[in-house]
């Protein structure tokens, strides 16, 4: 199932121009060897130690290199699971304890380490709160409200307006040139609002860090549970069909990469080293992540095991960028100032048993959110005013978008401050959300994309930034749920800030201009 659980980012500061270099750069001393053993690797059980556990192996790209690596592999027990060989990530299983250790050593290794704590078995995401589902006669009487030339449900979407979703699709709905890839639990893609802009040819199901094309594989596991990835897509791309709701480029396709594990819902790093690659490899111009990978929220370079996570990763998304596609993700929801000096974890690893842990935001990393050139999203409410759970931070918010406020109202039918949107078997319901944001924003990517065709990903990054409306820090004291207590604190001006980046993605600007 997918955990509906908070996520709090720390900020990452990188040397300007260290961004746009290879994954090996990415990080100080990321091609060095970490040390053997530290206390988050201490967390690892015994059980997990004695069953079978999942690695990433990192090299570099020359077929020698490659070659000797793998032989190494198996001489230390270990079973190649796939070799993205373009990028030198390696995705292994190995039962035996001391496999990390043994091919840290071996010649032509960069980094290498276990992607879990505990055994494989026979893959969080960023929404906050449980779904509200809406029920046939709830459909029916909003759809009442309707007005003329909109979809059934739009009255109630908010969100659209916010951002002039509905007066931009009027002009330029999107291209059908433009995918938008859902990395996430799954899509429904026979929802009949997400049909007509299915992309099944650019789909797949990424678990276990393989990609499967069979015909339906990009499913959700079990809709009632992993309801996310649907929501997100219809955010993005819901077909202006008479039918439910619409979305911010409702003339661009979606396609679905589940990432999920069927076991316990969370996002590990070699499904999501596979997302990125598959997506750069079929074309998809944007990606959605509303997710940070698993098990680790904030992975330090210090450990072998959680270094070796960030530089897989990384060496993904970069990928994709250099192949021209342009990466989302959302900021979290924890409310944290994410330029802080430090931040306290005790959720990690997820997998197995949490250990307490004060990190320092600056060797510590959450990601795909927090890897160069992928856009961090944070959310903003039916007010624009910053959403009570989203994470913030000068520096490191680039855009924001809206995610949905309980204690936001808007002047709709329903006066739910949350965002409406698809749900598996053709159903429709609520949900709040820095997940809900990065959506919109990757939703305006598309239309700027669908704009500009020739663009690059910094290109568009640099169009998402100057089509934004910034509302500037609050001039009151900042209190999201209303109980008298100031819960952040906003750094900045009215062009950049710590609560809007560049400000609320404008969805009429982006295809006006």
């Amino acid at each position: 199932m997918a955990h509906l659980r908070s996520r709090r980012r720390p900020a990452l500061t990188l040397p300007l121009g260290l961004a746009l270099t290879a994954s090996l750069g990415f990080l100080p001393g990321a091609a060095q060897a970490a040390p053997a053993d530290s206390p988050a690797t201490a967390a690892r059980s015994a059980t997990a130690d004695a069953g079978s556990l999942a690695y990433v192996v990192n090299t570099r790209t020359d077929h020698r290199t490659l070659a000797s690596v793998k032989k190494a592999i198996a001489e230390a027990g270990g079973t190649v699971v796939t070799s993205y060989d373009r990028i030198g990530v390696i995705v292994v299983h190995a039962s035996n304890p001391d496999f990390g250790r043994q091919i840290r050593s071996a010649k032509g290794v960069q980094s290498a380490g276990a992607t879990r704590t505990s055994p494989l078995v026979a893959a969080g995401t960023t929404d906050e709160g449980a779904a509200q589902v809406l029920s046939k006669a709830q459909a029916k009487s909003l759809a009442a409200h309707a007005a003329s030339g909109a979809e059934p449900l739009e009255a109630d979407q908010w969100d659209l307006r916010a951002i002039g979703a509905d007066k931009a699709a009027k002009i330029n709905p999107g291209s059908r040139d433009v995918t938008v890839g859902v990395i996430d639990t799954g899509v429904d893609d026979t929802h009949p609002d997400l049909a007509p802009n299915f992309s099944a040819s650019q789909s797949a199901n990424c678990v276990g860090g393989k990609a499967d094309t069979s015909p339906g594989a990009w499913r959700p596991y079990d809709p009632a549970e992993d309801y996310h990835g649907t929501h997100v897509a219809g955010e993005i791309a819901a077909a202006r069909n008479g039918i439910g709701v619409a979305g911010v480029a409702p003339g661009v396709k979606v396609a679905g990469i589940k990432v999920s594990d069927p076991n316990d819902g969370l996002f590990y790093p070699e499904n999501v080293v596979c997302a990125f690659v598959f997506a750069a490899d079929h074309g998809v111009e944007v990606t959605n992540n509303s997710y940070y990978v698993d098990p680790w929220l904030y992975n330090c370079m210090d450990d072998p095991d959680q270094k070796a996570i960030v530089d897989a990763v990384d060496r993904a998304q970069l990928y994709a960028q250099k192949k021209g596609t342009l990466n989302l993700a959302s900021a979290g929801n924890s409310n944290d100032d994410l330029d802080s000096d430090a931040l306290v974890d005790d959720s990690s690893p997820d997998d197995a048993t949490p250990v307490h842990r004060t990190i320092d935001p600056h060797k510590c990393f959450d990601i795909p959110t927090q890897l160069p050139g992928v856009v961090t999203v944070s959310a903003s409410g039916p007010t624009r005013a910053k959403a009570y759970y989203s994470s913030y931070g000068k520096g490191v918010i680039d855009i924001a978008a809206p995610g949905g406020d309980k204690y936001q109202f808007p002047d709709t039918p329903s006066k739910n401050g949350r965002i409406l949107s698809t749900m598996p078997g053709g159903q429709y319901g609520f949900l709040q959300g820095t997940s809900m944001a990065s959506p919109h924003a990757a939703g305006v990517a598309a239309l700027l994309k669908s704009a500009h065709p020739k663009a690059t990903p910094a290109q568009l990054q640099a169009l998402l930034k100057a089509e934004a409306d910034n509302p500037g820090c609050p001039s009151d004291p900042y209190d999201g749920d209303g109980d008298g207590v100031v819960d952040a604190t906003c750094e900045g001006g009215k062009r950049v800030n710590g609560f809007y980046g560049f400000g609320i993605v404008d969805a009429l600007d982006a295809v006006k201009k």
